[in-house]
C-alpha cells in the first residue's frame, strides 16, 4: 500500500507530539526516582544510627531497616506510578490481589516470618544464648526473617522454622546471670549422714566459683534399694555451670575415699531352698 506525502506528515506530526506528552512524563519519572533513592538512603541510614544507638541486637536493626526500606521502594513505585498516568487504584488493586494469591500460596513462609517478626520484637532469646527447644539443646547463631539457625555442642547445625520456634515451649539457659547446679550422690546404709553432709560443705566452700548466697545446701531425698540418697543444690555463674559441676563430682569422690565413706553399688541376696535338705554339689 501506497503512503502518500500527507500521510507520512500526519503520522510524523503525532509522532512528534506523543513525544512530546511522553518524555516529560519520563524525565520527570527518573528524577523522582533518583531523589528518591537519594531520600530513602538517607532515611535508612539515619535510622540505622538511631537504632544502633538504642537497640544492639544486630538481627532486630537489620530487619527493621530491610522491612522500612521496602516499604519505601513501595511508595516511590507507586508515585511513579502517578506521575507516568498509571492509574495507582488499579495498581494497588493489582498488587492486592497478586499479594492474595502469593499469600495462599505461601502459609507456612508467613506464618515463619510472622514468627521472626515476634522473635525480633519479643526477644525469648538471642544470639549467642543456650537454648533447649523442638527437642534440640544449642547456642544460637542467628535469627533470620524465616528460620532460627542453632548449633550443638557436638557441633551440628540445626535450622528451626521461626513460626514453630514462636508457638512452641523453649528453655533459654543464658537469660539469667546465676544458675543451680544439682550433685546426686548415694552412700552405704549405715553412713553417718551428718558427717557425709558436712565432707560435701567442705568441698563447695574450697570452690570460690560457688556463690555463698544463697548457701550450698545438701538434703536426705531417698531410701534407695542399695544406698541412702542425697542431693546438693549449689549456684554458681551461668558460664561456670559445667565446670563447677564435673570438678566437684570428682573431688566429693576424692573426699568420700579419704574420710572413708562407702558408695555402694548395687547388691541383690540370693537365698537357696531345697525341701529335702541341701543338695551335695
Amino acid at each position: 500500500m501506497d503512503i502518500n506525502a500527507e500521510t507520512l506528515q500526519t503520522l510524523y506530526d503525532q509522532g512528534i507530539e506523543l513525544l512530546m506528552n511522553i518524555v516529560p512524563s519520563i524525565i520527570y519519572a527518573i528524577l523522582i526516582f533518583i531523589v528518591g533513592k537519594i531520600i530513602i538512603n538517607k532515611i535508612i541510614n539515619s535510622m540505622k544510627a538511631v537504632i544502633a544507638k538504642r537497640e544492639p541486637d544486630p538481627s532486630l536493626t537489620n530487619f527493621l531497616m530491610s522491612l522500612t526500606s521496602a516499604l519505601l521502594y513501595v511508595l516511590l513505585f507507586l508515585t511513579i506510578a502517578f506521575v507516568l498516568g498509571i492509574p495507582v487504584t488499579s495498581f494497588v488493586a493489582i498488587l492486592g490481589a497478586a499479594g492474595l494469591a502469593i499469600g495462599l500460596a505461601l502459609q507456612g513462609s508467613l506464618a515463619n516470618f510472622a514468627g521472626g517478626v515476634l522473635i525480633l520484637l519479643f526477644k525469648p532469646f538471642k544470639v549467642d544464648d543456650v537454648i533447649e527447644a523442638k527437642g534440640h539443646l544449642g547456642v544460637v547463631e542467628s535469627i533470620d526473617i524465616l528460620y532460627t539457625k542453632m548449633k550443638t555442642f557436638d557441633n551440628k547445625d540445626i535450622i528451626i522454622p521461626n513460626g514453630a520456634l514462636a508457638n512452641s515451649d523453649l528453655i533459654n539457659m543464658s537469660n539469667k546471670p546465676t544458675r543451680r547446679s544439682e550433685i546426686k550422690v548415694g552412700v552405704a546404709y549405715g553412713t553417718d549422714l551428718k558427717k557425709t553432709r558436712k565432707i560435701m560443705l567442705d568441698v563447695f566452700a574450697q570452690d570460690k566459683r560457688i556463690h555463698q548466697d544463697p548457701e550450698p545446701v545438701v538434703f536426705f531425698t531417698n531410701f534407695g534399694d542399695s544406698s541412702l540418697d542425697l542431693v546438693a543444690r549449689i549456684w554458681s555463674d551461668a558460664a561456670d555451670l559445667w565446670p563447677v559441676y564435673f570438678d566437684n563430682m570428682e573431688r566429693i569422690k576424692e573426699a568420700f575415699e579419704e574420710n572413708n565413706i562407702e558408695i555402694p553399688f548395687p547388691q541383690r541376696d540370693i537365698n537357696h531352698y531345697y525341701p529335702d535338705g541341701k543338695q551335695e554339689a
